[in-house]
């Protein structure tokens, strides 16, 4: 009769961490990076696309705030 080799659950866990790590080493080496330029050129779009948002939100709040300022001054 075989002696079955029970392994502890710390051997189990740990074992699946490291094939964690080795599966997502493995992905990240195919993925696609983009280049020094492309980095940059997506980083100045978010840059001014923000920008670009926050005056918006800005114009609005302050439209809001006079017509509020108008109701509540004239009621």
């Amino acid at each position: 009769m075989e002696k079955s080799k029970k392994s502890s659950g710390f051997d189990s866990v740990t074992g699946r961490i490291r094939s964690f790590c080795a599966d997502t080493a493995a992905e990240l080496r195919r993925c696609s990076w983009p280049t020094r330029g492309e980095l940059l050129e997506s980083t100045v779009l978010v840059v001014v696309a923000m920008v670009i948002l926050a005056c918006f939100v800005a114009g609005v709040d302050e439209i809001a705030r006079l017509l509020i300022r108008w109701i509540t001054v004239r009621g």
